[in-house]
């Protein structure tokens, strides 16, 4: 409603008419059609009303900078909506788009990009994490421990730098909602890429005790081998997480994706006051959360680790206000 109109309307209504007087009623107006093969002004986007705080729209052209985030499925990814309204604000002339990688296609794909001048990084998430740590040509220390990697940077001389938030930033997520792993009894489920992150990040943060469940043998074992170097004595591996004496438990597995996906470990063996958190972020409620709220545990959605990222990534890729 736009108050000025509607007073001025009250106010003509209310005094005496100047204008012509009444007739019957007319048809609207209806603007005429150009004449085909007429040039069209251009269409202006309209700016944001004074006083807003609404980021100013940037237009893909030939100067923008591409970023991609690489999965399978790829539908799920909630990094687009983070970082796109972000490159917005700050004035950056970027875009960060989905593609969708198969496993037996993922070395072909980001070969393919690493090739594109104007793209700056990738971003990677299930299930290639482990694999995409392996196409860079420098790891970090955390890449390194870990074995997998969610971000991937063109260096100044060509090459590709790959560094892993997904730890740093579940345990930010984690504090910030509350959750001190400091001290934490946790069961971990998922020794993948990004169970791996998580793993280190929960230790280096103080767990006091972190018990890691994965069906595939080999790489739990791999995992705890190199996580134990680094934190001897406080990394454990189960057939079964030992959830009825654990403060935190963490689904940092794919299940939950689906409707139909089994839970990944049963919330109500958990005692009373325990958080669960799941790094699933599409659905927001997974099955995993609503079963742990129904028992009366603290939930601890997928969308924070995300969150919990974003100011690592500003520094890494040198997101900065242009």
């Amino acid at each position: 409603m736009n108050d000025t109109a509607d007073t001025a309307d009250t106010a003509d209504t209310a005094g005496t008419p100047t204008g012509p007087a009444p007739g019957p009623p007319q048809p609207p107006v209806t603007p005429a059609e150009p004449a085909p093969g007429t040039a069209q002004p251009p269409v202006t986007p309209a700016a944001p009303a004074a006083g807003t705080d609404a980021p100013r729209q940037i237009l893909v052209s030939g100067t923008t900078r591409l970023y991609a985030v690489l999965g399978d499925p790829v539908g799920q990814v909630q990094s687009p909506g983070l970082l796109n309204p972000l490159f917005a604000r700050l004035g950056i002339d970027a875009v960060l788009v989905p593609v969708h990688a198969r496993p037996e296609d993922l070395e072909t794909v980001v070969r393919g990009l690493q090739r594109a001048g104007n793209l700056d990084g990738l971003f990677v998430t299930v299930p290639h994490k482990t694999a995409a740590a392996l196409l860079a040509d420098r790891r970090s220390t955390t890449v390194e421990i870990t074995g997998s990697a969610n971000a991937l940077r063109r260096e100044p001389d060509g090459s590709w730098l790959a560094e892993n938030f997904d730890g740093s930033g579940f345990v930010a997520g984690l504090t910030q909602a509350g959750h001190q792993p400091k001290g934490a009894r946790v069961a971990l489920a998922g020794a993948g890429g990004a169970g791996s992150a998580i793993a280190a990040a929960l230790l280096d943060a103080g767990v006091d005790r972190l018990t890691i469940t994965d069906p595939h043998t080999a790489r739990l074992t791999t995992l705890v081998d190199r996580l134990a170097a680094h934190w001897p004595g406080r990394v454990h591996t189960a057939a079964r997480p030992p959830l009825a004496d654990s403060d935190i438990a963490v689904n940092a597995t794919p299940l939950g994706l689906r409707p139909d996906d089994p839970l990944p470990f049963p919330p109500h063996a958990l005692p009373s006051g325990a958080v669960v958190a799941d790094i699933v972020m599409k659905p927001r409620d997974t099955r995993l959360l609503r079963e742990a709220a129904a028992h009366g545990l603290h939930v601890h959605h997928g969308s924070h680790m995300l969150t919990g990222q974003i100011d690592s990534y500003r520094a890494f890729f040198g997101l900065h206000a242009s």
